[in-house]
């Protein structure tokens, strides 16, 4: 597994509760290697950001994991005693939030808080992490960054506030970084540069990349692999061009045919009818059969195959690969 900076391997997070156990995630395994961006797309609530938050151990309680690895680097890091993986975290492992203001000290400068995220992960002087505190910002594109390290957050636009974060993510040179829905809160040019800085210090320093979205488009320009999820299980798994131009699950489908693209001509958005189901009220058998528009008697009743018993692209009884 070295060859691979993150693997993740049968991973099952579950919530108790007074009333039962809920399953956010539950069974999802796949690799990102280096210098590559895996897209972990799906509707609310389909267990992308609890994936993600596992991979980084910041699942909140009662969350935690009970089955599964996950291996960064070739070492096993789901097990770490919890100093230690706060030592993993920032140095690494990377994380940009949603939200850049609220994932941001209102109260501290952006320098201050790039240098103490630079002096508490890398063996540097005072003069070497306000150094790399400037290139940080230079690098993820601050204009007059010697100048503007001595501003607030709020003094930022959200642009240039997702930036910094991301600034702050790579300050350390993690060889993982999770981004939890990096452009949602962006208008559509700003998300266009985000994503351009994303693709460009991943190929140039080698950083493997968890993106974590709904948005079919971001993926489409971001990825070099997706990851379908739904209900907390991986529905389908595959590179950007197989999945985006030949999806085979039926839920993949329905999310393609959403697309502005697909209903370019017609008056209306396709849509997949109903909604993501409760963790707690899942259906039996397949999660996805209430929805799904080619449903059988047996995924009404059978939870359907992983990917693993269907070659690793698709998890369904319908496709070829799943059938019996």
């Amino acid at each position: 597994m070295a060859e691979n900076v993150l693997s993740v391997r049968n991973l099952r997070v579950e919530i108790p509760l007074r009333h039962g156990i809920l399953c956010p995630v539950d069974g999802v395994s796949f690799d990102i290697p280096s210098g590559n961006i895996l897209g972990v797309v799906g509707e609310s609530g389909a267990g992308k950001s609890m994936t993600g938050n596992a991979v980084i151990g910041l699942l909140d309680r009662p969350a935690h994991i009970t089955d599964g690895e996950i291996w960064l680097n070739g070492k096993r890091i789901d097990n770490l005693p919890k100093e230690a993986m706060r030592r993993l975290r920032g140095k690494e492992i990377g994380m940009v939030f949603q939200d850049p203001l609220t994932s941001l000290n209102p109260l501290l400068t952006i320098g201050d808080q790039l240098r103490e995220t630079i002096l508490t992960h890398l063996p540097v002087t005072k003069a070497e992490a306000a150094a790399r505190a400037i290139a940080a910002l230079e690098e993820v594109g601050i204009p007059a960054a010697a100048h503007r390290i001595n501003s607030y957050p709020h003094e930022f636009s959200g642009g240039m506030r997702q930036r910094v974060v991301i600034a702050l993510a790579l300050c350390a040179e993690p060889s993982l970084v999770i981004a939890d829905e990096p452009t949602t809160a962006l208008d559509v040019s700003v998300q266009a540069q985000i994503i351009a800085l994303l693709k460009r210090l991943c190929r140039e320093r080698g950083t493997a990349i968890m993106l974590v979205t709904h948005d079919m488009g971001v993926i489409a320009e971001t990825a070099d692999s997706v990851a379908v999820m739904y209900a907390g299980r991986l529905a389908e798994f595959g590179s950007v061009r197989q999945v985006l131009s030949q999806p085979e699950h039926p839920y993949t489908k329905g999310l393609m045919a959403s697309t502005p693209l697909a209903a370019k001509g017609k008056k209306r958005l396709n849509q997949i009818p109903g909604a993501m189901p409760r963790l707690d009220k899942l259906p039996q058998g397949c999660a996805f059969h209430p929805r799904c528009p080619v449903t059988e008697a047996r995924c009404t009743t059978d939870p359907g195959p992983t990917l693993e018993n269907c070659g690793g692209r698709t998890a369904c009884w319908l496709t070829t690969k799943g059938a019996p």
